[in-house]
């Protein structure tokens, strides 16, 4: 038995016969817990939600957290975690754990563009796009990735079978395999030559993945996910799912390029060619309307800074939409966050207080902040998923965008 596994509970389909959506609900099971799906998954890059204790994390509700391979790599080094008994141990979370393959980081900070992998061209090579500014830390080849490390400017090169070991020794239950993540100003054909990269790579690390779960026979079985890139091409999406798909993956990721008023199909094609069997991860996706489209359009679990990175700028969700609580309005605003929301954060503490806490720069205020819109968004993809058991869903959604600011 290898304690992962995934089984499909309610569809749709099923529950709103006249929905043609391809979204359902499901368990997946991990070693160390169960998720139920759809779910948001925080991230806690460098094995922390920043700002709030994992405790706290568990409290509002989450079933599970997502580290980064690339930044715990740099630091403290894959095998101080591996010593400390893997990354739930070090960072003292007991439930399930996600690390992403650190592709995304090589390659994005690589070009010096940190969270985001493009900015507008002005006529250079969209193929080769750098920061203004900014050195290319980052060369891609056939083999792997050769990089700079945006900490101290040492060097270092991932690969396939890279990835692979250092993930494999921060322990993680789901790993996701080494991809080119490419972006939407490269060029249709730099997208083949990444697709191709990515399926040549995804067999290696299906090959060092299955040697290292030999050899570490005695330590839980890590999920490998493969991921699906193509960027918003329907073709290039619809062939990079099917051949990636067709490999010995236990679930999958959706990534890449994708232009965010096409999500929901762009995820439809990637999902319609997916096994139905297996989970599927939408990369970076965290944004409340979001979520709509894309649990429609088949995707299971999600992950995304925004919501701490949001918070730490004194931007709060509410079910009326986003504002910031800095705002003049807020100085003497005695009332909670959102009056509907149930976290720690708006059980305890005003508007008003949050408002001095960010005028005054005390650190508190990221910690309740950050609380408050975690909580939002892992309670929201519960509700949609209550809702889509409980046959309700299309109410829900529709009373919650009518609300909600586009």
């Amino acid at each position: 038995m290898s304690g992962f596994g995934f089984e499909v509970q309610a569809t749709m389909r099923e529950c709103v016969p006249t929905s043609p959506a391809l979204g359902r609900t499901g368990i997946i099971t991990t070693p160390h817990g169960s998720i139920r799906t759809p779910a948001f998954i925080p991230v806690g890059t460098k094995a922390t939600v920043k700002t709030v204790l994992p405790e706290t994390v568990a409290e509002l509700g989450a079933q599970a957290v997502l580290a980064n391979a690339y930044h715990l790599y740099l630091q403290p080094g894959a095998d101080i975690v591996e010593a400390a008994g893997g990354l739930g141990a070090f960072m003292n979370w007991p439930g399930p754990t996600f690390t992403d393959s650190g592709g995304f980081q090589v390659l994005s900070l690589g070009v010096g563009f940190k969270k985001v992998l493009a900015m507008d061209t002005e006529g250079r090579n969209v193929d080769d796009v750098v920061a203004e500014g900014k050195d290319r830390l980052a060369l891609v080849d056939d083999d792997g990735v050769t990089f700079t490390s945006h900490l101290d400017g040492s060097r270092h090169r991932f690969t396939a079978e890279v990835s692979m070991q250092v993930q494999r020794a921060l322990g993680a239950d789901i790993i996701f395999a080494f991809d080119e993540c490419t972006t939407l100003m490269n060029s249709r054909e730099y997208q083949q030559l990444a697709m191709a990269r990515t399926l040549a790579w995804a067999h290696r690390c299906i090959a060092e993945h299955r040697h290292l779960t030999k050899v570490n026979a005695h330590r839980p079985y890590q999920a490998l996910f493969g991921v699906v890139q193509g960027a918003q091409y329907e073709d290039l999406r619809r062939q990079a799912a099917r051949e990636i798909g067709a490999l010995d993956f236990d679930g999958f990721g959706i990534g890449g390029a994708i232009e965010k008023e096409r999500m929901g199909e762009i995820v439809g094609w990637v999902s319609q060619e997916l096994p139905d069997d297996k989970p599927r991860h939408l990369l970076g996706i965290g944004e409340p309307r979001d979520f709509f489209t894309a649990i429609e359009s088949g995707a299971d679990t999600f992950d995304c800074v925004s919501p701490a990175r949001v918070a730490r700028n004194a931007a709060l969700y509410s079910f009326d939409g986003r504002f910031n609580v800095t705002a003049s309005a807020n100085r003497r605003a005695f009332e909670p966050v959102d009056p509907a929301c149930e976290c720690y954060t708006c059980a305890h503490y005003t508007r008003a207080y949050l408002h001095h806490a960010f005028k005054a720069k005390e650190s508190i205020a990221s910690t309740l902040a950050t609380i408050h819109n975690e909580h939002f968004i892992v309670s929201l993809v519960d509700r949609i998923r209550v809702s889509i058991e409980e046959g309700d869903y299309l109410a829900f959604r529709d009373d919650f965008l009518s609300r909600y600011p586009a």
